[in-house]
């Protein structure tokens, strides 16, 4: 029996010998792998058009109430296009966020049943219980880096596609 582990013991070693010599991915191939390293969701592109700019981003897709409810809570950096989306579960809905235990600032954009931005809670203080409410119907919500909406010129009526 130890005549046929041997063998078997250095073919395995030289596999392993040449995999370790291949560079690994980087933690932060979102795009290929189409999972966030942090988090662990899959990651979705996501388009904001209006006034004939359009903006990319590649999203956090938190569909389950489990995903929902953590959000980004305990995260500290998220890069300047990546967020999280929040489709709303069932028919549209007035939706509210809150900010408990998110240690960063967020632009939360309220998406209607038009795929357009019905309303945007800017720069959202990190840790905040207070309640942010969508101004109408919801189909989604939408979380990205405080501050970047005004940045980019996003407002109101900004079509969003995912």
């Amino acid at each position: 029996m130890h005549r046929v582990a041997y063998p078997f013991l250095s073919a395995l070693g030289i596999l392993l010998a040449s995999c370790s010599s291949q560079a690994s991915p980087p933690v932060q191939a979102v795009e290929t792998t189409g999972v966030h390293p942090v988090s662990g969701l899959k990651v979705i592109p996501l388009t904001i058009a209006q006034n004939g700019k359009t903006h990319n981003f590649r999203v956090e897709l938190a569909q389950s109430s489990e995903e929902q409810s953590r959000g980004l809570m305990f995260r500290t950096e998220l890069g300047p296009d990546e967020g999280m989306i929040f489709p709303t579960q069932g028919p549209p809905q007035f939706r509210r966020f809150w900010m408990h235990n998110t240690v960063i600032s967020l632009d939360l954009l309220f998406i209607g049943p038009d795929h357009l931005v019905s309303n945007i809670a800017a720069d959202a203080v990190p840790y905040s219980d207070a309640p942010i409410p969508s101004s109408g119907l919801a189909i989604a919500v939408l979380e990205i880096p405080g501050g970047r909406a005004k940045e980019l010129g996003i407002m109101p009526g900004a079509r969003v596609t995912w």
